[in-house]
Protein backbone atom coordinates (compact mmCIF):
# COMPACT_ATOMS: atom_id res chain seq x y z
CA UNK A 1 0.00 0.00 0.00
CA UNK A 2 0.94 3.82 -0.83
CA UNK A 3 2.04 5.64 2.30
CA UNK A 4 1.06 9.53 1.55
CA UNK A 5 3.73 10.86 0.25
CA UNK A 6 4.13 8.04 -2.28
CA UNK A 7 0.63 8.70 -2.97
CA UNK A 8 1.28 12.69 -3.45
CA UNK A 9 4.70 12.17 -5.68
CA UNK A 10 2.52 9.62 -8.03
CA UNK A 11 -0.82 12.38 -8.41
CA UNK A 12 1.84 14.75 -8.99
CA UNK A 13 3.98 12.98 -11.60
CA UNK A 14 0.58 11.57 -13.35
CA UNK A 15 -0.45 15.23 -13.33
CA UNK A 16 2.12 16.02 -15.18
CA UNK A 17 2.44 13.93 -17.62
CA UNK A 18 -1.29 14.62 -18.25
CA UNK A 19 -0.65 18.11 -18.88
CA UNK A 20 -2.89 19.08 -15.41
CA UNK A 21 -2.17 22.05 -13.65
CA UNK A 22 0.22 21.93 -11.15
CA UNK A 23 -0.50 23.30 -7.60
CA UNK A 24 1.46 26.15 -7.47
CA UNK A 25 0.36 27.24 -11.26
CA UNK A 26 -3.55 26.67 -10.11
CA UNK A 27 -2.52 28.88 -6.91
CA UNK A 28 -0.49 31.61 -9.76
CA UNK A 29 -3.90 31.39 -11.79
CA UNK A 30 -5.83 32.66 -8.62
CA UNK A 31 -3.54 35.77 -8.41
CA UNK A 32 -4.66 39.08 -9.84
CA UNK A 33 -2.47 39.97 -12.79
CA UNK A 34 0.40 42.40 -12.35
CA UNK A 35 -0.12 46.41 -12.81
CA UNK A 36 1.63 48.14 -16.01
CA UNK A 37 2.51 51.15 -16.85
CA UNK A 38 -0.78 52.53 -19.11
CA UNK A 39 -3.12 50.13 -17.27
CA UNK A 40 -6.68 51.45 -16.74
CA UNK A 41 -7.67 51.33 -13.09
CA UNK A 42 -10.98 51.29 -12.03
CA UNK A 43 -12.80 54.06 -9.14
CA UNK A 44 -14.64 53.14 -6.89
CA UNK A 45 -16.92 55.34 -3.96
CA UNK A 46 -17.92 51.75 -1.97
CA UNK A 47 -19.03 53.97 1.18
CA UNK A 48 -19.40 57.79 2.20
CA UNK A 49 -20.29 60.39 -0.50
CA UNK A 50 -17.06 61.68 -2.41
CA UNK A 51 -16.62 65.53 -3.18
CA UNK A 52 -15.76 66.69 -6.62
CA UNK A 53 -11.91 67.81 -5.07
CA UNK A 54 -11.59 64.30 -3.82
CA UNK A 55 -12.42 62.31 -7.24
CA UNK A 56 -9.48 65.20 -8.73
CA UNK A 57 -7.50 64.59 -6.35
CA UNK A 58 -8.01 60.59 -6.85
CA UNK A 59 -7.60 60.87 -10.74
CA UNK A 60 -4.16 63.18 -10.32
CA UNK A 61 -2.88 60.76 -8.00
CA UNK A 62 -4.02 57.29 -10.06
CA UNK A 63 -1.99 59.30 -13.06
CA UNK A 64 0.58 60.27 -11.40
CA UNK A 65 1.31 56.61 -11.06
CA UNK A 66 1.35 55.89 -14.53
CA UNK A 67 -2.52 54.39 -14.90
CA UNK A 68 -5.29 55.29 -16.52
CA UNK A 69 -8.18 56.30 -14.14
CA UNK A 70 -11.83 55.38 -14.69
CA UNK A 71 -15.14 56.39 -12.74
CA UNK A 72 -17.25 53.81 -12.19
CA UNK A 73 -20.72 55.11 -12.90
CA UNK A 74 -22.02 56.18 -9.88
CA UNK A 75 -19.22 57.58 -7.91
CA UNK A 76 -20.81 61.16 -7.98
CA UNK A 77 -23.86 60.28 -6.70
CA UNK A 78 -24.59 60.99 -2.79
CA UNK A 79 -27.41 59.41 -0.57
CA UNK A 80 -27.17 61.49 2.71
CA UNK A 81 -24.03 60.36 3.83
CA UNK A 82 -23.09 57.82 1.26
CA UNK A 83 -21.74 57.65 -2.04
CA UNK A 84 -25.32 56.72 -3.74
CA UNK A 85 -27.51 53.73 -2.39
CA UNK A 86 -26.01 50.33 -1.63
CA UNK A 87 -27.49 48.84 -4.92
CA UNK A 88 -25.51 51.61 -7.01
CA UNK A 89 -22.29 51.22 -4.94
CA UNK A 90 -23.01 47.16 -5.19
CA UNK A 91 -23.24 47.48 -8.88
CA UNK A 92 -19.88 49.63 -9.42
CA UNK A 93 -17.98 46.93 -8.27
CA UNK A 94 -19.42 44.37 -9.69
CA UNK A 95 -19.06 46.00 -13.10
CA UNK A 96 -15.65 46.93 -12.34
CA UNK A 97 -14.71 43.32 -11.41
CA UNK A 98 -16.34 41.72 -14.70
CA UNK A 99 -14.77 44.90 -16.88
CA UNK A 100 -11.75 42.59 -18.67
CA UNK A 101 -10.40 46.54 -19.12
CA UNK A 102 -9.87 46.76 -16.18
CA UNK A 103 -6.61 45.95 -14.29
CA UNK A 104 -7.44 47.18 -11.00
CA UNK A 105 -10.47 48.87 -8.25
CA UNK A 106 -9.18 51.41 -6.25
CA UNK A 107 -11.30 52.96 -3.56
CA UNK A 108 -11.43 56.98 -3.48
CA UNK A 109 -12.10 57.03 0.01
CA UNK A 110 -13.45 55.16 3.05
CA UNK A 111 -15.90 56.30 5.58
CA UNK A 112 -18.62 54.00 6.04
CA UNK A 113 -20.77 52.03 4.41
CA UNK A 114 -19.16 49.29 2.76
CA UNK A 115 -20.39 46.66 4.99
CA UNK A 116 -23.71 47.41 3.67
CA UNK A 117 -22.68 45.91 0.00
CA UNK A 118 -21.16 42.62 0.91
CA UNK A 119 -25.12 40.99 0.18
CA UNK A 120 -25.29 42.77 -3.13
CA UNK A 121 -21.84 41.98 -4.37
CA UNK A 122 -21.51 39.03 -7.00
CA UNK A 123 -18.83 37.36 -5.17
CA UNK A 124 -18.90 33.91 -8.03
CA UNK A 125 -18.33 37.14 -10.64
CA UNK A 126 -15.76 38.63 -8.16
CA UNK A 127 -13.48 35.16 -7.72
CA UNK A 128 -13.58 34.64 -11.82
CA UNK A 129 -11.65 37.67 -12.06
CA UNK A 130 -9.56 38.65 -9.34
CA UNK A 131 -8.12 41.92 -9.30
CA UNK A 132 -6.25 44.34 -6.62
CA UNK A 133 -8.61 45.97 -4.47
CA UNK A 134 -6.93 49.23 -3.18
CA UNK A 135 -7.83 50.93 -0.03
CA UNK A 136 -8.34 51.22 3.64
CA UNK A 137 -9.77 52.10 6.69
CA UNK A 138 -13.87 51.51 5.74
CA UNK A 139 -12.36 49.44 2.85
CA UNK A 140 -11.55 46.87 5.68
CA UNK A 141 -14.75 45.35 4.99
CA UNK A 142 -14.41 44.76 1.30
CA UNK A 143 -10.82 43.23 2.21
CA UNK A 144 -12.18 40.58 4.32
CA UNK A 145 -15.18 39.69 2.08
CA UNK A 146 -12.42 39.04 -0.68
CA UNK A 147 -10.54 36.87 1.68
CA UNK A 148 -13.39 34.71 2.90
CA UNK A 149 -15.16 34.08 -0.55
CA UNK A 150 -12.68 34.01 -3.00
CA UNK A 151 -9.03 33.56 -1.55
CA UNK A 152 -7.06 35.90 -3.82
CA UNK A 153 -4.94 38.73 -1.82
CA UNK A 154 -6.12 42.77 -2.17
CA UNK A 155 -4.07 45.49 -1.12
CA UNK A 156 -4.40 47.51 2.59
CA UNK A 157 -2.90 50.78 1.35
CA UNK A 158 -3.78 54.70 0.77
CA UNK A 159 -7.14 55.10 -1.01
CA UNK A 160 -7.39 56.84 -3.95
CA UNK A 161 -7.60 60.30 -2.39
CA UNK A 162 -5.30 59.93 -0.01
CA UNK A 163 -1.41 61.42 0.00
CA UNK A 164 0.67 58.79 -1.94
CA UNK A 165 4.13 59.99 -0.56
CA UNK A 166 7.46 57.55 -0.93
CA UNK A 167 6.91 54.71 1.60
CA UNK A 168 3.28 54.22 0.24
CA UNK A 169 4.21 53.97 -3.05
CA UNK A 170 7.37 52.16 -2.89
CA UNK A 171 5.43 49.40 -1.23
CA UNK A 172 2.55 49.60 -3.40
CA UNK A 173 4.83 49.13 -6.76
CA UNK A 174 6.93 46.15 -5.54
CA UNK A 175 3.84 44.43 -4.60
CA UNK A 176 1.65 45.37 -7.40
CA UNK A 177 3.92 45.84 -10.51
CA UNK A 178 6.73 44.16 -9.97
CA UNK A 179 5.70 40.89 -7.96
CA UNK A 180 8.00 40.84 -5.20
CA UNK A 181 8.32 39.74 -1.72
CA UNK A 182 9.54 42.45 0.13
CA UNK A 183 10.19 42.61 4.02
CA UNK A 184 7.80 45.88 4.97
CA UNK A 185 8.68 48.01 8.35
CA UNK A 186 11.40 47.85 10.90
CA UNK A 187 14.84 49.72 11.11
CA UNK A 188 13.92 51.37 7.74
CA UNK A 189 10.45 52.63 8.90
CA UNK A 190 11.61 53.87 12.01
CA UNK A 191 14.19 56.32 9.61
CA UNK A 192 11.42 57.59 8.00
CA UNK A 193 8.87 57.95 10.30
CA UNK A 194 10.51 57.90 13.61
CA UNK A 195 10.97 54.89 16.38
CA UNK A 196 7.16 54.59 17.20
CA UNK A 197 7.03 50.99 17.23
CA UNK A 198 7.82 48.18 19.91
CA UNK A 199 8.14 44.51 20.63
CA UNK A 200 5.32 43.26 23.41
CA UNK A 201 6.63 39.64 22.43
CA UNK A 202 9.46 38.33 20.04
CA UNK A 203 9.26 35.33 18.13
CA UNK A 204 8.95 34.43 13.84
CA UNK A 205 5.49 33.49 13.30
CA UNK A 206 3.78 32.83 9.21
CA UNK A 207 0.37 33.37 8.49
CA UNK A 208 -2.23 34.58 6.54
CA UNK A 209 -2.11 38.39 7.22
CA UNK A 210 -5.97 39.22 7.49
CA UNK A 211 -7.27 42.19 9.22
CA UNK A 212 -7.38 46.00 8.74
CA UNK A 213 -9.14 48.71 10.78
CA UNK A 214 -10.21 47.53 13.96
CA UNK A 215 -13.77 48.87 14.49
CA UNK A 216 -14.99 47.94 11.04
CA UNK A 217 -13.15 44.09 11.62
CA UNK A 218 -14.99 43.68 14.88
CA UNK A 219 -18.60 44.01 12.91
CA UNK A 220 -18.24 41.30 10.61
CA UNK A 221 -17.55 38.80 13.23
CA UNK A 222 -20.69 36.27 13.05
CA UNK A 223 -21.16 36.72 9.74
CA UNK A 224 -20.35 34.76 6.49
CA UNK A 225 -17.84 37.53 5.64
CA UNK A 226 -15.46 37.22 7.90
CA UNK A 227 -12.52 34.69 6.87
CA UNK A 228 -11.16 32.14 9.00
CA UNK A 229 -8.67 33.56 10.91
CA UNK A 230 -6.81 30.17 12.44
CA UNK A 231 -3.07 30.41 12.39
CA UNK A 232 -3.38 33.93 10.72
CA UNK A 233 -1.14 37.09 11.40
CA UNK A 234 -3.41 39.60 12.54
CA UNK A 235 -3.09 43.34 12.19
CA UNK A 236 -4.86 46.22 12.74
CA UNK A 237 -5.21 49.69 12.83
CA UNK A 238 -7.65 52.83 14.27
CA UNK A 239 -8.34 55.92 14.52
CA UNK A 240 -10.50 58.81 16.68
CA UNK A 241 -11.50 55.49 19.15
CA UNK A 242 -10.77 56.44 23.20
CA UNK A 243 -8.49 53.56 24.96
CA UNK A 244 -11.78 52.08 26.34
CA UNK A 245 -13.45 51.38 23.29
CA UNK A 246 -9.96 49.93 21.89
CA UNK A 247 -10.17 47.93 24.97
CA UNK A 248 -13.50 47.13 24.43
CA UNK A 249 -13.32 45.47 20.71
CA UNK A 250 -10.00 43.82 21.76
CA UNK A 251 -12.06 41.86 24.36
CA UNK A 252 -14.92 41.26 21.84
CA UNK A 253 -12.13 39.42 19.63
CA UNK A 254 -10.73 37.61 22.46
CA UNK A 255 -14.13 36.28 23.76
CA UNK A 256 -14.97 35.03 20.50
CA UNK A 257 -11.60 33.25 19.94
CA UNK A 258 -10.41 35.21 17.54
CA UNK A 259 -7.33 36.51 19.24
CA UNK A 260 -6.67 32.68 20.37
CA UNK A 261 -6.06 31.47 17.39
CA UNK A 262 -3.62 33.98 15.53
CA UNK A 263 0.05 33.30 14.83
CA UNK A 264 0.34 36.74 15.68
CA UNK A 265 -0.58 40.05 15.92
CA UNK A 266 0.72 43.42 14.53
CA UNK A 267 -0.88 46.15 15.74
CA UNK A 268 -0.86 49.41 13.81
CA UNK A 269 -1.24 53.61 14.34
CA UNK A 270 -3.98 54.00 16.16
CA UNK A 271 -4.44 57.96 15.45
CA UNK A 272 -6.29 60.57 18.34
CA UNK A 273 -7.08 57.12 20.36
CA UNK A 274 -6.11 58.97 23.22
CA UNK A 275 -8.79 60.65 26.01
CA UNK A 276 -8.89 64.51 25.64
CA UNK A 277 -11.02 64.33 29.25
CA UNK A 278 -8.31 66.38 31.36
CA UNK A 279 -9.69 64.30 34.28
CA UNK A 280 -8.79 60.78 32.87
CA UNK A 281 -7.20 58.28 34.87
CA UNK A 282 -7.82 55.32 32.81
CA UNK A 283 -5.38 52.52 31.21
CA UNK A 284 -3.23 54.09 28.29
CA UNK A 285 -3.13 52.54 24.57
CA UNK A 286 -0.44 50.63 25.35
CA UNK A 287 -1.67 49.55 28.88
CA UNK A 288 -4.85 47.88 26.74
CA UNK A 289 -2.63 46.42 24.10
CA UNK A 290 -0.21 45.13 26.78
CA UNK A 291 -2.93 43.36 28.57
CA UNK A 292 -4.54 42.03 25.87
CA UNK A 293 -1.76 40.92 23.41
CA UNK A 294 1.01 40.11 26.41
CA UNK A 295 -0.72 36.80 27.25
CA UNK A 296 -1.54 35.19 24.16
CA UNK A 297 1.45 33.65 24.01
CA UNK A 298 2.49 34.80 20.04
CA UNK A 299 4.86 36.93 18.53
CA UNK A 300 3.28 41.00 18.57
CA UNK A 301 4.47 44.50 17.97
CA UNK A 302 2.99 47.56 18.13
CA UNK A 303 3.04 51.11 16.31
CA UNK A 304 3.75 49.32 12.99
CA UNK A 305 3.49 51.87 10.36
CA UNK A 306 0.15 50.92 9.21
CA UNK A 307 -3.31 53.04 9.44
CA UNK A 308 -4.60 56.62 9.47
CA UNK A 309 -1.32 58.70 9.15
CA UNK A 310 0.67 60.08 6.18
CA UNK A 311 3.20 57.35 4.91
CA UNK A 312 1.78 54.19 5.80
CA UNK A 313 3.00 51.28 4.15
CA UNK A 314 1.02 49.45 1.32
CA UNK A 315 0.64 45.56 3.19
CA UNK A 316 -0.77 42.41 1.26
CA UNK A 317 -4.04 41.56 3.09
CA UNK A 318 -4.51 37.75 2.45
CA UNK A 319 -1.63 36.89 1.27
CA UNK A 320 1.05 34.56 3.22
CA UNK A 321 3.26 36.10 5.12
CA UNK A 322 6.25 35.72 8.39
CA UNK A 323 6.41 38.18 11.01
CA UNK A 324 9.83 38.95 12.84
CA UNK A 325 8.33 40.73 16.31
CA UNK A 326 11.75 41.58 17.40
CA UNK A 327 12.21 43.16 14.46
CA UNK A 328 9.01 44.38 14.13
CA UNK A 329 8.87 43.29 10.11
CA UNK A 330 6.38 41.53 8.17
CA UNK A 331 7.97 39.37 4.84
CA UNK A 332 5.52 38.29 1.98
CA UNK A 333 6.19 34.59 1.36
CA UNK A 334 4.83 34.69 -2.42
CA UNK A 335 4.25 37.07 -4.57
CA UNK A 336 0.58 37.92 -4.28
CA UNK A 337 0.30 38.98 -8.51
CA UNK A 338 1.25 36.72 -11.25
Amino acid sequence: MMDRRTALGFLASTGAALGLPSMAAARSARRPRRLSLGDTVGLIAPASAVSEGEIAYARHNISGMGLVPKLADHVSRSEGYLAGSDSERAADINALFGDPEIAAIFAIRGGWGGARLLELVDWELVGRNPKLLVGYSDVTSLHLAIAAKTGFASLHAPNAASPWPKESWESLWRLAFTGETPTLGGERADLVQGPQGRTIAPGFAKGRLLGGNLTVFSTLMGTPYLPDCDSAVLFFEDVNEEEYRIDRMLQQLALAGILGKASAVVFGRCRSCASTDADYRGQTLDEVLDHHLASLGVPAFVGANIGHHRGQLSLPHGARVEVDAGARTIRLLEPIVR
